[in-house]
């Protein structure tokens, strides 16, 4: 990310210092009660069907081989659960421009983000101020978080972050 000739870079998209409206930190956190959810609905469904398997008579050799693929979607299910329930909260820094734009910057340092904030409003108000900063990326699976809503405009399959 960088400020040059009053331009604000994050990772090759450039957006008009004039035209920012907001620019803030949040924290994103694991919708851990939504992997729950579909945890159980995954555990009850899958035992509800093989119960009905179970009741049609099949034999004991065709039936081991359900068993051993419920067992597996069941540790797959579980295993998706966990990864979202032990998740990590993490803060955001998100640019909003005064048009539909936006772009989220992520990092495990909090503070990094908030002096980022605090670099950009010095930016906006000077307009000689020039910075380079190298920020820590960071690889999030939005459908497992809950955040502010940015609506990403242009590009392909943009998901977002919803609140």
């Amino acid at each position: 990310m960088s400020v040059s000739k009053r331009l604000l870079w994050v990772n090759g998209a450039c957006y008009p210092l004039g035209n920012l409206a907001r620019v803030h930190t949040f924290v994103v956190s694991p919708d851990r009660g939504a992997a729950l959810m579909r945890f159980l609905i995954r555990l009850a469904v899958t035992l509800l069907a093989l119960a009905v398997v179970d009741g049609l008579g099949v034999d004991s050799d065709s039936m081991d081989v359900v068993r051993f693929f419920v067992l597996g979607f069941l540790v797959y299910a579980l295993v998706d659960m966990l990864v979202v329930v032990c998740g990590a909260s993490h803060t955001v820094l998100a640019i909003e421009t005064t048009g539909e734009a936006k772009a989220l910057v992520t990092s495990r340092e909090k503070e990094v983000l908030r002096d980022l904030v605090r670099r950009i409003a010095d930016a906006i108000e000077n307009p000689e101020a020039e910075f380079h900063v190298e920020v820590e990326r960071l690889t999030i699976n939005m459908r497992n978080y809950t955040g502010d809503t940015v609506n990403m405009i242009g590009g392909h399959n943009n998901t977002g972050v919803s609140r």
